[in-house]
């Protein structure tokens, strides 16, 4: 083999060497941001924030998802949804209810209510951003629960599929999402109360829903 051709092959073999480093170093990171999140002791201090949804609305008083949840976890639950309320509104009060609550996971529930006042997505998306800041700021776990967006379309088809705001925001914020479980209640006549509210059943299925995804995220320990 003459000079020119060693030459050349240490120099592919030296290219190759500092590729397959690069893989080995992106693939270290890609698994070092899938670590499952420590899961969360019974007892631990919880605050579902939202509307609506989270407050209960469609159901008797103690079939609210919240509810459901601290049973099948252990953890207590405070319930601070207001029926009503858009993302916009909830960003004033978020600090005062991580101060009454002091939990150690937030899980936010918001937007029905903006997208029913024909809100833009975009201007939603930065109100959740900044009730995440906050949360974040108090030093509480974050989880975002995907809201679907109604339409005319998804109504009559029985299909209402998420806002993309939530994957989005869950991405570029690094949070847990539990995705398509609000939609998938809202989406089965048999579950809801009226359009846009869940009944007991689905208020227990939403329950079941967040504590399925909860576990396949780290923060809720198989019972």
């Amino acid at each position: 083999m003459s000079r020119c051709q060693q030459a050349l092959r240490d120099g592919v073999l030296a290219t190759w060497r500092r590729l397959l480093l690069s893989f080995a170093v992106l693939a270290l990171l890609g698994c070092s941001q899938s670590i499952p999140l420590a899961p969360l002791p019974a007892g631990s201090r919880v605050l579902a924030f939202g509307d609506s949804i989270t407050f209960g609305t469609g159901a008797a008083v103690g079939d609210d998802y919240p509810r459901h949840l601290a049973a099948r976890s252990g953890w207590q639950v405070h319930n601070a949804g207001i029926p009503g309320e858009t993302a916009a509104t909830a960003r004033g009060r978020i600090d005062a209810a991580i101060a009454e609550a002091r939990p150690a996971l937030v899980i936010v529930e918001m937007g029905g209510n903006d997208f029913l006042r024909r809100r833009p997505e975009a201007a939603v998306k930065e109100d959740l951003r900044a009730i995440v800041a906050s949360i974040r700021a108090s030093g509480a776990q974050v989880v975002l629960v995907a809201v679907p967006k109604f339409s005319l379309l998804g109504a009559a088809t029985g299909r209402l599929p998420d806002s993309p705001i939530y994957a989005e925001l869950a991405k570029e914020e690094k949070l847990p999402l539990v995705a398509g479980v609000l939609a998938e209640t809202l989406s089965d006549p048999a579950l809801k109360a009226d359009p846009i509210h869940p009944n007991a059943d689905g208020y227990r299925k939403l329950a079941d829903g967040i504590a399925e995804q909860l576990q396949r995220a780290g923060l809720l320990s198989k019972r």
